[in-house]
Order: C-alpha cells, then sequence, then structure tokens
C-alpha cells in the first residue's frame, strides 16, 4: 500500500519559493559531494512506516494554509541540518501542482491516504494556467 505525507513548507509563499530554496539545497550537495544530491525536508520524527512511503508515496507541501504542490519521496536516510541530526526526506526534484486543499496548521508532519490526497492540477481539473495567487484566492473564498 502506498502511504503520503503531508507536511507544513515554514518559511515559503509559493511553489517558486519552495522551488528556489530546493535548488539552493541541490547546488550545496553537489558543492560537497553528499551521496544523495536530491532535495532533502528534515524533520525530527521519523516516519514509523517507512516502507510504505517509500512504496510510491508524495510529500504533499502545505504552503500558507492550502496543500498547492507535492513532490516524490525518493529515499529516507540520516540527515544533519542545522538543527542537528534528523530524519531527511529525500524528494524527486519535479514539483507536481495540486488541485489546492486547504489544511489547517499542525506540527510536524501527518500521514495522507491516498484517497484524501488532493489530485495533480492539469488542464482536465482546470484552472492549471491560472497565477497561483489566483487560485489561493478561489481557496479562500469557497469558490474551488
Amino acid at each position: 500500500m502506498i502511504l503520503h505525507i503531508v507536511k507544513l513548507c515554514v518559511g515559503a509563499d509559493s511553489v517558486e519559493d519552495l522551488a528556489e530554496w530546493q535548488i539552493g539545497q541541490i547546488k550545496r550537495a553537489k558543492t560537497e559531494r553528499r551521496k544523495i544530491t536530491a532535495p532533502v525536508c528534515g524533520t525530527r520524527m521519523w516516519p514509523k512506516r517507512a516502507d510504505e512511503v517509500l512504496a510510491g508515496g508524495s510529500l504533499y507541501w502545505v504552503i500558507k494554509g492550502v496543500v498547492v504542490v507535492r513532490q516524490r519521496i525518493i529515499a529516507i536516510d540520516d540527515v544533519t541540518d542545522d538543527h542537528g541530526q534528523r530524519c531527511g526526506l529525500y524528494l524527486d526534484a519535479h514539483l507536481q501542482r495540486t488541485v489546492p486543499q486547504p489544511r489547517r496548521a499542525f506540527q510536524g508532519w501527518r500521514y495522507l491516504d491516498p484517497k484524501d490526497a488532493p489530485a495533480d492540477l492539469s488542464e482536465a481539473h482546470g484552472g492549471a494556467d491560472l497565477p497561483e495567487h489566483l487560485r489561493r484566492q478561489l481557496v479562500e473564498l469557497g469558490a474551488w
């Protein structure tokens, strides 16, 4: 069974902010010749259901109260960052926008069942050509 993770994207105001931050991560990882040069999300808690997450799961990012993008989780390993030794969720570099889904604030991360995950944003769902701020406003108004 596949299992996803949902996490708040602290410090980013948009998908573009997240992409910029991750590009910097990739550059640093290559410069430091790390064994994994993919973007990584450090977190305090290790998923107890890691096998299910690694079976095709994604990290769904909540930006400003709305799930708007996901990245496939490609590895889970130790990472050392500004907070010390932690669990690292290594991510595919591709940011896949999703149909906006409001989400209240929470700490850490949560498992996300595939049936509850927002669909990928595509032409079929409409709105793929809208700027992110307009999609966000539609969600806030309850129109999406």
